[in-house]
């Protein structure tokens, strides 16, 4: 494999080697010097002769030692221009702290975090380029920028980014990196709500690049939050199109379909949004999330039934362990439409059941704990049991609380980063050469740093989160409250209507689609018996009449 900056090193190697074959000239000089001083007694003192006999043999020493730095450090040389990185960065990290060395010492750090970014351990190569920037004052400063971000960005550490993109202009990296720190860049406006400049970063992603599809969907996004729906479907439909030939269960094609029936239901175009949210395979991890957005879009089009039908599945023993306490509410406020108080009050009370618990275990856990890693402690116990395909024990709160935390996005990032530390670790003790000695206490002091520091921001991440739905826990139940007073005036009105002798409708509920028309059309029909089965979950249809008048 090449090193991708050969010419600096091969100018380095030459004045080391001119150094290496002047030194010891310089030595003979000074012995001779001091030979000559001492053949004339009468004029020098013995402290004299023996104070000039002490310089003579440091800087011999000196010498010597100096020669010895710069023949390692050829020899570090030669193993980089062969590929020999590990090799090389075990013999390049001693030397880069040789005091005799101080003048080399940001060019050596440069090659070693060059070498480290070949065998792809980032944290301890970005520790390298900004040892080198904040000197200032090296030659390879420039350089050490642009190799900082592409570690950075291999790593998913945004602080690492930041710094190197604030240190030089966006137009001074090379080509060959800009699509990346558009596309990085773009990311950081996103997260800090400027959309507008987000829009504008990932529009310059080059469409040849490897991050141009997430570039694109993010531009969508972003749209999408400055109120911009049509221009965002021209993306998201573009980017379904560059996949349409691509299995029905691919994750980015999938993405771009849940993305274009959101971008309808925000420009209230109801039947094409629920057109785009029936694509999405329920086998896939979006089917979910994009079954109850179609429940929103079903009831602001006014087809209750249709609603109805999806509760069904939303609200099955399968999903018992998801955090959904909105749908509920929802389910409740379609059975208030159509008059079905009975119903309505079962929903209202299974909701203070699920999420009464819920929102005390929350404030419980808020109240007594204020450490971060308490949060952090807690989270990772879900993510265990996650991996390990085994159910959480010993949570101190709501499972459905802790999974749905996990799922936002800065949680997400945090926990890549911190499996890309473990990941260098392995990749450190799986090298022979680096897995001892200095470089592997320097390189593990490194990462536990880090994998404390991301622990604690991830813990005050979580903190965050549960203080966040706890007070969406508040809002839901007085918004619960007011609806169950709608119910109990609605129960007063019907039975006022049954004393005065006025019949209710017995028209289906926003569709003429009745049974036989399903029969007609191959389906086989069995009557919902309270029994869940996964097979026939999306296929509940609500074939019940309204109340109302």
């Amino acid at each position: 494999m090449k090193l991708k900056s050969a010419r600096p090193i091969k100018i380095l190697f030459y004045t080391f080697l001119m150094v290496s074959l002047l030194a010891p000239v310089g030595g003979l000089s000074q012995s001779r010097k001091a030979s000559r001083a001492s053949s004339r007694p009468a004029r020098v003192s013995k402290p004299a002769v023996k104070a000039k006999s002490t310089r003579t043999s440091r800087s011999t020493r000196k010498s010597t030692a100096s020669s010895s730095s710069q023949r390692q450090l050829s020899e570090a040389l030669s193993l980089v221009r062969s590929g020999q990185y590990a090799q090389a960065v075990s013999r390049l990290f001693p030397l880069s702290r040789r005091a005799d060395l101080a003048a080399e010492r940001m060019q050596i750090k440069y090659i070693m975090g060059v070498c480290l970014i070949e065998l792809k351990i980032y944290q301890a190569a970005a520790f390298q380029f900004v040892d080198v920037i904040r000197n200032g004052n090296s030659r390879y400063t420039k350089q050490a920028i642009e190799k900082l971000s592409v570690a950075a960005d291999e790593l998913g550490d945004d602080s690492l980014l930041n710094y190197a993109i604030s240190k030089i202009q966006l137009e001074d990296f090379p080509d060959k990196y800009k699509d990346m720190i558009y596309y990085r860049l773009g990311e950081v406006k996103m997260k800090g709500n400027q959309f507008g400049e987000a829009v504008r970063l990932f529009a310059r992603v080059g469409s040849n690049s490897r991050y141009y599809s997430q570039a694109a969907f993010n531009r969508g996004r972003s749209l999408l939050e400055l109120k911009r729906p049509e221009e965002a479907l021209k993306v998201f439909k573009s980017l379904y199109a560059s996949r349409s030939q691509l299995p029905v269960t691919d994750t980015n094609k999938v993405a771009a379909e849940l993305a274009i029936a959101r971008a309808h239901y925000q420009a209230q175009q109801w039947d094409d949004s629920i057109e785009w949210y029936r694509k999405i395979p329920r086998d896939t991890e979006f089917w979910h999330s994009a079954l109850f957005e179609e429940s929103w879009a079903y009831l602001r089009a006014a087809k209750f039934r249709s609603v109805l039908s999806n509760f069904q599945s939303l609200h099955s023993a399968y999903y018992e362990d998801y955090y959904i306490p909105e749908s509920l509410l929802l389910r409740a406020i379609v059975y208030l439409y159509i008059c079905k108080y009975d119903e309505m009050e079962k929903v209202l009370d299974l909701f203070e059941r699920s999420y009464g618990s819920v929102r005390a275990t929350l404030s419980s856990f808020i109240k007594n704990n204020r450490d971060a890693m308490s949060y952090f402690q807690e989270i990772e116990k879900v993510v265990i049991a996650r991996r390990d395909g085994k159910d959480p024990s010993g949570l101190k709160i709501p499972f459905n609380a802790a999974r749905s935390i996990l799922d936002e996005g800065d949680i997400k990032r945090s926990f890549a980063y911190l499996r890309a530390l473990t990941d260098e670790k392995r990749r450190i003790e799986a090298q022979p050469l680096l897995s001892r000695g200095s470089f592997a206490r320097y390189a593990n002091k490194i990462i536990a740093n880090r994998t404390k520091n991301t622990r604690i921001a991830i813990g005050e991440m979580v903190k965050n989160h549960m203080y966040s739905m706890r007070a969406e826990l508040k809002d839901l139940y007085e918004q619960a409250g007011f609806i169950r007073y709608e119910m109990i005036n609605g129960q007063k009105e019907l039975l006022k209507k049954k004393i005065a002798g006025k019949t209710i409708s017995d028209e289906q509920i926003d569709e003429e689609v009745n049974r036989q028309f399903y029969v007609q059309n191959g389906y086989e029909y069995w009557p919902f018996e309270g029994e869940y089965w996964l097979d026939e979950i999306g296929n509940y249809q609500y074939l019940g009449k309204q109340s109302c008048e």
